[in-house]
């Protein structure tokens, strides 16, 4: 008989459905928040999210992860909350 284990380390059972949020009819008025999780050039790609969006008079706010490898610091989280109105999060590989 073994000894091993197989341990899953996330602590979910099982998986949660979320519903999807409703997406607004437009922007406009809105402040969008665009998150850099730092992954390479995943800075590159919110930047110009973020130009183009200002391009068309629409509020950005940016926002950085400190590092890929861990979720956002609450502080950001709690920002992103009260500051915008909608996020666009930048994935890059």
């Amino acid at each position: 008989m073994s000894l091993d284990s197989l341990l899953d380390p996330t602590g979910e059972r099982e998986a949660v459905e979320r519903p999807r949020l409703a997406r607004p009819k437009s922007l406009d008025g809105l402040t969008v928040g665009v998150l850099d999780i730092s992954k390479v050039r995943g800075d590159v790609f919110v930047e110009e999210v973020a130009t183009l969006l200002e391009g068309r008079g629409i509020a950005v706010k940016r926002y950085r992860k400190p590092t890929v490898a861990r979720t956002a610091p609450k502080a950001i989280e709690q920002a992103i909350v009260e500051e915008v109105d909608v996020v666009v999060e930048g994935l890059a590989d």
